[in-house]
C-alpha cells in the first residue's frame, strides 16, 4: 500500500477533469532540472509508490540527489504495466497457472493469484517461414502455426479469459514492440484518478523500443517480470546516465538502420552495460519517432538498460499520426510540461559522460557475421570477406585437396546433381574469375544450374520490429524493388526471401502505394506478422540447398533487417549472418552473395548486358517522404487496432475450460505444470555452502542466452529430439525450442544445446560435457543427470559478458533444473544475472582482475565455495577452493552478485516466485 508524502501530491486539470499527480517541482533541493529525464521518471515512481517499507525515504534521497557518479545503492521500480511475447509469455502463464495450482493445494482460493498490474501479451514469436516466395505463403504459414501451437494457444486463451488484468493479442496481428509503439503505449497513463508516466518492463530484451516515444521501459527476465506482475518492486542499482549527443543529418545514401548499427558499435566500445543512455542534441530535432525507436530498439545490442528520448513535439506528432485520441495527446502534453518531463532542447542536464555522434558521418553499414556490434562498411565487406572466413571460421581460401564426388538424389521426380570441391569462383558483379578458390558446390536442380559457395546468401529476410516499424526503410525497400524490376533485375533463385511486417499497418501502406506488388515480384511476399528470422524462425532451407550446405561444408550467409545475428540463431546451417536495412536486404538478394562491394561494383547486368549499380536503383529521400505522405494514413492505425484483440476465426474457435485452475493435459508435449513450486514448504531450507562441485561447462567470452537456451530448431539426435520421439512426436512436428518453453522436459534438455557452443572440457563443438568420474562425453543434459544421481552440485565457468542477448528466462530455469548451483564469470549481462538470482542460482564474479585462465583452471577440478551459508549480504566476497585431480589446490575469491537485500531473500528462497508464493501463503 503506497503512502504518498503530502507535499508531493498535487492536482492537475486536463480535458475538464481533475487528476492527482506527484509533483517533481516540490522536491526540496531545486536541482531537478539538472537531472536526466529518465532519472526524473524513476524519481516520480518512488514518490508515488512510497510506503516506508520496500520504498523508503532513502530511495527518494538517492534519486533526488542523483549525481554523474551515482551512489552504489539499489532503487525500486514499480512499472505501470507489463509487456510479454509468447515465447516468454507462455512460461510466465505456465508459472502463473502452476502458482495457482500450488496455492489451491495449500487449501487457498486460486482466484487470488492474478496480475496486480495490467499485462499485455502479444503472440508474435511462433510463426515460421515454411512457405515463401508465393501468394499462398502467408495462408500456409498461418495454417501450420495453428497446427503446431494449438496447445500453447489454448493456454494463452485460458489466460485471456481466466486471469484478471491480462490481455492477449492473438497471432497474426504484429510484433509486440511495434504494437506497443503504435498502440499500447500511452505516454502518460490516466488510472484511478491519477496521472503518471507510462512505464513498463517487458519479457523481451527489445522492450526499450518504446523509449522512442518517451516511455521508460526495458527488458526484464521473465522471472523478474512475473514478480512485478504480482506486485513486487524491481530493484536495480542506481544507474549512470550516458548522454548521447546527436548532431548533423543522416545522408541521403543512408538509413536509420545504418545509423543504429553505427551507434551500436560506438556505445559497445564505450561500455554502457547496465547504464541508461539518454539522447539529446540538435540532431535529435531531425529524427522522427520511428527513427528514434529504431535506435532505442537496439539498446540490448549496446548493452544499456534504456535509450531514452524525452517527450517533445515530435512525440505528439507521432501520437496523432498513429490515431491516439486528442484527449490522450492533451494529457501527455499538459502533464509533461507541468511536471518537468517536456524536452525543449535548451536543457542543461548533467550526464555521467557524453558520447557525441555526427549523423552526417554515416556510410552504408552492415553488422556481422556473429554480433550486432561488429560493424562493417558496405564498401568494405567484399574485401574483408576472406579475413572473416579465416578469422571467424578458420576457413582459408587454400583448402585441402579437391574432392571429386557427386551424388544423385531423388527430388520431386527429378534428379539433383551435386559436384563438390574447390571450384573457381566468378564474382557476381563483374564475371571476373577469382584466382583463389573457395569451398563450392555446383548444383543442377529442376532445369537450373548454379554455384553455391562460401559467402552465398541463402536467406534474405525483411524482418524484425527494429525496421518494420519505420515506414522510411520499408517504403525505401519497396521503391528500391520497383527500380530494380524496371532495370530488369531479379533476386537469385537460391535465396530464400521473406517479408514479415511488425503490424498490419505496414501492409496497408505498402498495398496503397503499390509497393507490395514490386516486393512480391522479387519474391518478398508477406510470410506472416511476427518475428520470423529475427528470432530463429527462418524455417527449413530448400532440401537441395540444405544438403549442399551440409555435404559441401559451406559457410553460407543470411542478410536480415533484424537486431540479432548470434551464432546459430537465424538458422543452424547458416554461419554468417549480417544485419542491415530492408533496402540493403533487397539489394543483396539481387546479388546472391555477400563477398561483393555493393557500392562500387555492379549489382548485376540488365538483359542487354549493361551494368546496374546500387546508385541506379536507390530511391531518393524526397521520393520516400512523398510516398509516406501519400500512403501512410491515420485511418490505417484505427482500422488495424480496433480489432487487435479479436483474432482470426482459428483463434475464436479455440475452446478452453475457464476453471480457476488451468486443466493440464498430461499427454501434452508443449505444456506441463512447472516443477518449481510443487510441495513448496512455507519456510525455505537454510542456505548452504557449495561443496565438491563439478564443472559442467567451461566457456569463453560473450556466451549469449542463445548459446545457453537456443530458441530455434533442433534435430532428432539431440536430447530434446530424443525425448519428443520417445513421446511419439514426429520430426516434422518438433517445432522449435522457443515454442516448447511451456514444457520443462524439453527445455532442460535444450539448455546449453546450441550447436555452436564451445565447452572447453570436451573436444567437440555443441552441447556436450564430460562426466569426470568415468570420462564419458555425452550431451550436457545427460551428463547433468549422471551428476544428479551422485548428488553432485554443478558449476559453470565463463568469461566476460556471460548471458548477453535476449531476456530468456529459460537460460536460468534450465540451469537450475540441471543442478547448476553457481556461475563463476568475469562479468554478467544485466538481465541474465537477475534471472539467475531469480532462480536461486548464484552469479559469482572473479575478483582482482583474475579469470579462469590466469588462475590455471582447466575445468577438471572439484570446487568448494564457502561464505554463502553465513551472513550472506549483497556483494559478499566468498572463498573458492579448486582441487585439481593431481592434488594441486588453487584458492581465490569471488564476489557474490546478489546486488540487494531483496535479491538475497530471493536466493534464500530458491527463487523470486517461491518468495512471492510463500509471502502469499503467510499473509492469506
Amino acid at each position: 500500500m503506497s503512502m504518498i508524502v503530502p507535499k508531493y501530491l498535487k492536482k492537475i486539470s486536463v480535458n475538464g477533469q481533475t487528476y492527482s499527480y506527484c509533483s517533481l517541482k516540490g522536491m526540496p533541493n531545486g536541482t531537478i532540472d539538472r537531472l536526466p529525464f529518465s532519472i526524473r521518471i524513476l524519481l516520480e515512481n518512488v514518490l508515488r509508490n512510497y510506503n516506508g517499507f520496500s520504498i523508503t525515504d532513502e530511495h527518494i534521497e538517492t534519486l533526488s540527489n542523483w549525481s554523474p557518479e551515482p551512489v552504489d545503492k539499489d532503487i525500486p521500480f514499480k512499472p505501470a504495466r507489463i509487456l510479454m511475447q509468447d515465447f516468454t509469455g507462455v512460461p510466465a502463464v505456465v508459472d502463473m497457472a502452476s502458482l495457482r495450482a500450488e496455492y489451491v493445494r495449500h487449501g487457498k482460493d486460486g482466484q487470488k493469484i492474478n496480475p496486480a498490474i495490467p499485462v499485455d501479451l502479444v503472440i508474435d514469436h511462433s510463426v515460421q517461414v515454411d512457405y515463401y516466395g508465393t501468394d499462398y505463403s502467408y495462408g500456409k504459414n498461418v495454417e501450420l502455426e495453428y497446427e503446431r501451437n494449438k496447445e500453447r494457444y489454448e493456454l494463452l486463451k485460458w489466460a485471456q479469459k481466466g486471469l484478471k488484468n491480462f490481455t492477449v493479442v492473438p497471432p497474426g496481428m504484429g510484433i509486440c514492440h511495434q504494437v506497443n509503439l503504435e498502440y499500447l503505449a500511452k505516454g502518460i497513463i490516466a488510472r484511478d484518478g491519477w496521472l503518471f508516466p507510462d512505464t513498463l518492463v517487458g519479457t523481451d530484451s527489445h522492450t526499450p523500443m518504446v523509449n522512442g516515444i518517451g516511455v521508460v521501459g526495458w527488458g526484464a527476465g521473465g522471472i523478474e517480470a512475473e514478480a512485478a506482475m504480482l506486485g513486487q518492486p524491481i530493484f536495480f542499482t542506481c544507474p549512470e546516465v550516458i548522454g548521447l549527443k546527436l548532431s548533423g543529418k543522416i545522408p541521403d545514401t543512408c538509413t536509420a538502420t545504418d545509423m543504429v548499427l553505427s551507434i551500436t558499435k560506438v556505445l559497445r566500445d564505450k561500455g554502457v552495460v547496465g547504464k541508461f543512455v539518454e539522447v539529446f542534441g540538435d540532431g535529435l530535432d531531425l529524427l522522427s519517432v520511428t527513427d528514434r525507436a529504431t535506435i532505442a530498439n537496439m539498446s540490448p545490442e549496446f548493452g544499456c538498460t534504456v535509450t531514452y528520448f524525452p517527450v517533445d513535439n515530435r512525440t505528439l506528432e507521432y501520437m496523432h499520426a498513429t490515431n491516439r485520441t486528442a484527449e490522450e495527446i492533451k494529457i501527455v502534453e499538459e502533464y509533461c510540461k507541468e511536471n518537468l518531463l517536456w524536452r525543449t532542447g535548451k536543457e542543461e542536464i548533467v550526464y555521467s559522460s557524453v558520447v557525441e555522434f555526427d549523423l552526417s558521418s554515416l556510410e552504408p553499414t552492415v553488422s556481422g557475421p556473429k554480433r550486432p556490434q561488429d560493424k562493417i562498411l558496405v564498401k568494405n565487406l567484399g574485401s574483408q570477406f576472406t579475413d572473416l572466413l579465416d578469422k571467424e571460421f578458420q576457413r582459408s581460401y587454400y583448402l585441402p585437396a579437391q574432392r571429386k564426388e557427386s551424388a544423385w538424389l531423388a527430388e520431386g521426380g527429378s534428379g539433383t546433381e551435386f559436384t563438390f570441391g574447390k571450384v573457381p569462383m566468378e564474382k557476381a558483379s563483374s564475371l571476373e574469375v577469382v584466382q583463389d578458390t573457395m569451398q563450392s558446390v555446383r548444383i543442377k536442380y529442376k532445369n537450373q544450374e548454379f554455384l553455391l559457395s562460401d559467402g552465398s546468401i541463402v536467406i534474405a529476410a525483411i524482418t524484425s520490429c527494429t525496421n518494420t516499424s519505420n515506414p522510411a526503410v520499408m517504403v525505401g525497400a519497396g521503391l528500391l524493388a520497383r527500380n530494380a524490376i524496371e532495370k530488369g533485375l531479379r533476386t537469385k533463385s537460391w535465396v530464400k526471401t521473406s517479408l514479415a511486417p511488425g503490424s498490419k499497418v505496414v501492409t496497408q501502406y505498402l498495398n496503397r502505394s503499390g509497393l507490395s506488388s514490386d516486393l512480391e515480384a522479387l519474391r518478398f511476399h508477406t510470410v506472416g506478422y511476427g518475428c520470423t528470422s529475427c528470432i530463429g524462425n527462418s524455417g527449413p532451407l530448400p532440401p537441395h540447398i540444405a544438403e549442399a550446405v551440409d555435404k559441401g561444408e559451406l559457410v553460407v550467409a543470411s542478410v536480415l533487417s533484424g537486431n540479432r545475428n548470434f551464432e546459430a540463431r537465424v538458422h543452424p546451417q547458416v554461419k554468417m549472418n549480417f544485419l542491415m536495412s530492408p533496402m540493403l536486404v533487397v539489394a543483396y538478394a539481387l546479388v546472391g552473395r555477400v563477398d561483393v562491394d555493393l557500392i562500387n561494383d555492379p549489382l548485376s547486368y540488365d538483359p542487354n548486358g549493361n551494368p546496374v549499380y546500387l546508385r541506379d536503383i536507390w530511391p531518393s529521400r524526397e521520393e520516400i517522404a512523398q510516398t509516406i505522405n501519400d500512403c501512410v494514413k491515420q485511418s490505417d492505425f484505427q482500422e488495424v487496432y480496433d480489432v487487435i484483440f479479436d483474432g482470426s476465426t482459428d483463434w475464436q474457435n479455440l475452446e478452453v475450460t475457464l476453471d480457476e485452475n488451468f486443466e493440464w493435459n498430461t499427454k501434452s508435449t508443449y505444456i506441463k505444470e512447472a516443477p518449481f513450486f510443487e510441495n513448496l514448504s512455507v519456510t525455505p531450507d537454510p542456505v548452504s555452502d557449495i561443496t565438491n562441485a563439478r564443472v559442467l561447462l567451461y566457456l569463453g567470452d560473450s556466451v549469449t542466452t542463445d548459446h545457453i537456451s537456443p530458441a530455434g530448431s533442433f534435430k532428432e539426435d539431440s536430447a530434446a529430439g530424443r525425448y519428443l520421439v520417445s513421446n511419439g512426436v514426429e520430426k516434422a512436428d518438433f517445432n522449435s525450442y522457443g515454442s516448447r518453453r511451456g514444457n520443462h522436459e524439453v527445455m532442460m534438455r535444450g539448455t546449453f544445446a546450441n550447436v555452436r557452443i564451445k565447452n572447453k572440457i570436451v573436444d567437440k563443438e555443441g552441447g556436450f560435457s564430460k562426466y569426470f568420474p568415468t570420462g564419458a562425453v555425452k550431451t550436457v543434459y545427460e551428463t547433468a543427470m549422471e551428476y544428479q544421481k551422485d548428488n553432485t552440485s554443478l558449476l559453470v565457468i565463463a568469461g566476460k559478458e556471460y548471458g548477453s542477448g535476449s531476456s530468456r528466462d529459460w537460460a536460468a530455469k534450465g540451469a537450475y533444473l540441471l543442478g547448476i548451483k553457481a556461475v563463476i564469470a568475469e562479468s554478467f549481462e544485466r538481465i541474465h544475472r537477475s534471472n539467475l538470482v531469480g532462480m536461486g542460482v548464484a552469479p559469482l564474479v572473479f575478483t582482482n582482475g583474475q579469470n579462469a585462465e590466469s588462475l590455471g583452471l582447466d575445468g577438471t577440478e572439484t570446487f568448494d565455495i564457502t561464505g554463502l551459508a553465513d551472513h550472506l549480504v549483497p556483494h559478499k566476497i566468498l572463498n573458492v577452493k579448486a582441487t585439481h585431480p593431481d592434488g594441486k589446490i588453487t584458492e581465490f575469491k569471488v564476489k557474490a552478485r546478489m546486488d540487494s537485500a531483496i535479491e538475497i531473500e530471493y536466493y534464500k528462497n530458491n527463487g523470486i516466485l517461491q518468495y512471492v508464493l510463500r509471502d502469499y501463503l503467510k499473509n492469506s
